[in-house]
């Protein structure tokens, strides 16, 4: 089998996975959102004035879809009010004065016999705080209770895609054990048999190194798989591991697979072997504003403005921030804002990376069509999106794109394509919330006649 999908592209990777990890100095203030995950918020279960431990859980929901949030520092709080959260808006928030002495608060190891066990590591995976930390943070726990007995491929994603991004590579060449240790509780977990370890090629380091640990007795087999972004995409993984395409607005689940990521593995090791809580991970640092890359080992809740001190500060002015990588990352709306689960990278672009233009113009050359990974017509997506034509946008499945930025990267004309994409579906999801509050209305008003 060939390990790849249709389409793609290949930007310049610009990484940098020989920049050994370095430990980002905790700031004397953290700030914690008690909303980290796709789902419920959490409630805060500390006030104002409380000492706390690092590790300890501080805000938790019982809702199924949610997962807690910890203290990625020991100290005392001394406020609970919304801050600004790294996606946008006001976000409650607890932030806690650092004493700077890490006093842990751990949870104990599972046994022997709660290792085998799925229902004790699934457990833990919650009370953990787990959640997917590829970017998606959906909580983990519910992730893989969802597919049980729905799933035979488990599918591990390693192929860390996107430009600057190093903290999964790194996972592997740091961790190499413990990370396999890790996939084999989500294995576990999973109720299946293998896992199918999924790995670009240029990482041949950390492939050469996990298979030097006969993955085998844990379970799992490493896939090489061929370097094209977006590789790392749920829906790519699977085509590229097991030939099954998940059908335009299905879920991997659907056709059998669940595909966890590289980081969310080595937390689940963690949480099970050492009893800890999700409160840091490798976050690489890069982009011209900075004088060179960084992967740092950084606490939750370490806001931007510390991380610039601590990578030496600016050798130029940054324009913007971005969060994640550059082709599916979005833009950090302050400064002020702190890292959360789910942040992979922070990059400070100058102008040296901005591609904008004004007034792009379509040339009609097709190029967009050539590189989706879903197979949609990019080129007839804008047009109608253009036109606020929502029928012929639904028709070509504007909803359908997971806004990869293949299309746009590989624009000559630099058409905000993925922008556009991402404004129709909002512009769906207003027109959808019209239509039923006006429904909701006529039939008030139908019950109020009789």
């Amino acid at each position: 089998m060939s390990h790849t999908f249709k389409g793609g592209v290949h930007p310049n990777y610009m990484k940098a996975p020989e920049v050994p990890v370095t430990v980002i100095a905790p700031p004397s203030q953290v700030v914690i959102p008690m909303i980290q995950h796709i789902g419920a918020p959490c409630q805060p279960l500390v006030k104002v004035g409380d000492y706390v431990k690092m590790y300890q859980k501080i805000g938790e929901n019982p809702v199924p879809v949610s997962a807690p949030v910890h203290s990625s520092v020991s100290g005392k709080v001394i406020a609970v009010e919304p801050r600004p959260h790294p996606l946008g808006d006001m976000i409650m928030s607890v932030v806690i004065e650092n004493d700077f002495q890490d006093t842990p608060e751990l949870m104990p190891p599972l046994t022997e016999e709660q290792l085998k066990d799925p229902e004790a590591i699934l457990e833990r995976i919650r009370e953990a705080g787990v959640v997917g930390m590829g970017g998606a943070m959906f909580p983990t726990a519910v992730k893989i209770r969802g597919g049980i007995g729905k799933v035979d491929k488990l599918i591990i994603n390693g192929a860390e895609c996107e430009p600057y991004l190093n903290g999964d590579h790194l996972t592997m060449l740091n961790f190499p054990t413990q990370l396999l240790k890790g996939i084999e509780l989500v294995r576990i977990a999973n109720c299946v048999e293998k896992a199918y370890y999924g790995i670009e090629v240029n990482k041949q380091d950390a492939i050469n190194l996990l298979n030097s640990l006969n993955p085998a007795q844990y379970g799992i087999e490493i896939v090489p798989e061929e370097v094209k972004y977006p590789q790392g995409g749920e829906k790519m993984q699977v085509k590229a591991v097991t030939g099954r395409e998940v059908k335009p607005g299905g879920l991997p689940s659907g056709v059998g697979c669940n595909v966890v990521s590289t980081r969310t593995c080595y937390a689940i090791y963690q949480a099970c072997y050492e009893g800890k809580s999700v409160i840091e991970r490798i976050v690489t640092y890069g982009g011209s504003a900075l004088k060179g890359p960084v992967n740092g080992l950084t606490r939750v809740g370490t806001p931007f403005k510390h991380i610039a001190e601590q990578c030496g500060g600016f050798v130029k002015t940054p324009r913007k921030i971005v969060l994640g990588g550059p082709m599916m990352g979005i833009c950090a709306t302050s400064f002020d804002a702190p890292t959360v689960k789910g942040t992979a990278g922070v990059l400070f672009f100058t102008e040296e990376e901005d591609r904008h233009v004004e007034n792009p113009t379509c040339i009609r050359c097709g190029k967009c069509i050539t590189v989706c990974p879903m197979n949609l017509e990019p080129v007839f997506m804008y047009m109608y999106y253009s036109k606020g034509d929502y029928e012929n946008m639904e028709k070509y499945h504007v909803m359908d794109c997971f806004e990869c930025g293949s299309c746009s990267f590989n624009c000559p004309a630099r058409m905000p394509l993925t922008h556009a994409f991402k404004t129709a579906k909002i512009m769906f999801q207003v027109k959808m919330a019209k239509e039923k509050a006006k429904a909701e209305a006529e039939a008030a008003a139908k019950e109020a006649k009789k």
